[in-house]
């Protein structure tokens, strides 16, 4: 797979949110928000780019696409929000809606668990399910050769805790 053009696929956790009893929108805490933030500006100094930023269409995951946009030089406004992308989100159905961005090269996906792990081991592997432990305000990136593909090759995974020592 090296040498050809690869697509980016970043996936990426929201951060810690409130409790439905706290907020029945369950936006992010106010540390979820510090931590995401730390997220957003280790990225900015890795010079991580993204062509398009897509968000599920809950509260904390537009709050922490959003930071993530403002902190990579991505206009917000740009974010695209899908259903597609929520907690229990069919594989297929997710895989099916990322096609129509394949002529991007840089995805960044902001979404949950378990359909954030499930579509990571899809484009890992066929037939088989890896066990993939996200952490909220982690983010990854698979490359892949196009879409459905179950040829992606794991690139990097970072957790929240290296990410604030690079933000410094």
């Amino acid at each position: 797979m090296e040498g050809d053009i690869m697509m980016e696929i970043y996936f990426m956790q929201h951060g810690p949110c409130l409790s439905k009893e706290q907020d029945p929108e369950q936006p992010l805490s106010p540390e979820g928000e510090e931590l995401v933030q730390k997220v957003a500006l280790a990225a900015a100094k890795m010079k991580l780019q993204f062509d398009v930023i897509l968000a599920s269409t809950k509260k904390r995951s537009l709050q922490t696409a959003t930071f993530m946009a403002k902190s990579t030089g991505y206009p917000p406004e740009k974010i695209i929000e899908s259903a597609l992308l929520k907690p229990m989100a069919p594989t297929d159905e997710t895989i099916n809606f990322l096609k129509q961005y394949e002529q991007q090269n840089r995805i960044l996906i902001v979404g949950h668990l378990p359909s954030l792990a499930e579509l990571a081991s899809f484009l890992l592997l066929e037939n088989e399910k890896l066990s993939l432990r996200f952490e909220m305000g982690g983010l990854g990136r698979i490359d892949v050769p196009a879409l459905p593909t179950h040829q992606g090759e794991l690139r990097w995974y970072i957790v929240p805790d290296y990410f604030r020592l690079i933000a410094g």
